[in-house]
C-alpha cells in the first residue's frame, strides 16, 4: 500500500545505502540490485562518518523529510558511519560491516554492532550487504504490506531451490551406490 505524498502521488517504499568509502560498492552492489528487486526505491550515496562528518549528520538529518524510511550504512575499519548516522535520525539504521585487510571484517563488526545505550543500529554479518537489504525489506513491509507479499514469494523460492538441491544430492548418493 503506497502512502500519498504532498503533491497526491503515490509514495512507495525508499531505502537509503551510505557507503564509507567507493571501495565498500563491490560489496553492496547485491544489496542495491536486491532492494530493486524488491521494487524499493533506493538513494545511494558515499559519505565518510570521519572525513565528511557534516555531510553525513546532514544526510541522516534530512533523510526522514526526503521520504527515506530505513538507511543502510556500510563501513570497514573503525566503521562508525552506521552509529553517527543513527545518532542524527529516528529512523532504522542497518549496518553493514565490511571486509578489510586489517582483521577480517571482525574490527568492522565490532565497531557496528557495540553502540551504547540509545543509538541502536541493526548489524548484519561481516560483507552481509543482501541480508542488509532483506531486512530493510522487511522493515518497510509494515509501512508497505505488498513487500511482506514479496517476502513470503522470496523465502518459498528459497524453499524450493533448498528441496531441487536435495534431490540432486539423493539422486548422486543413488548414482554413487550409496542407498
Amino acid at each position: 500500500m503506497a502512502t500519498i505524498s504532498e503533491k497526491g502521488t503515490k509514495k512507495g517504499p525508499k531505502a537509503a545505502l551510505v557507503m564509507g568509502s567507493d571501495s565498500d560498492y563491490p560489496v553492496m552492489k547485491d544489496c542495491i540490485k536486491t532492494l530493486k528487486d524488491f521494487g524499493v526505491e533506493t538513494e545511494v550515496l558515499v559519505c565518510s562518518a570521519h572525513r565528511t562528518p557534516d555531510k553525513a549528520a546532514r544526510f541522516a538529518s534530512e533523510a526522514e523529510a526526503d521520504g527515506i524510511e530505513v538507511i543502510i550504512a556500510a563501513a570497514g575499519k573503525a566503521a562508525h558511519l552506521p552509529g553517527v548516522l543513527a545518532a542524527y535520525t529516528p529512523l532504522p539504521v542497518i549496518g553493514v560491516p565490511v571486509r578489510s585487510s586489517t582483521m577480517d571484517g571482525l574490527d568492522s563488526l565490532l565497531s557496528i554492532v557495540q553502540m551504547p545505550p540509545g543509538i541502536p543500529v541493526a548489524t548484519v554479518a561481516v560483507d552481509g550487504a543482501v541480508n542488509a537489504a532483506l531486512l530493510a525489506v522487511q522493515v518497510l513491509s509494515v509501512a508497505h504490506p505488498e513487500l511482506r507479499e514479496k517476502m513470503r514469494q522470496y523465502k518459498a523460492e528459497l524453499v524450493r531451490k533448498v528441496e531441487q538441491r536435495n534431490a540432486e544430492v539423493q539422486k548422486k548418493l543413488q548414482e554413487d551406490g550409496f542407498r
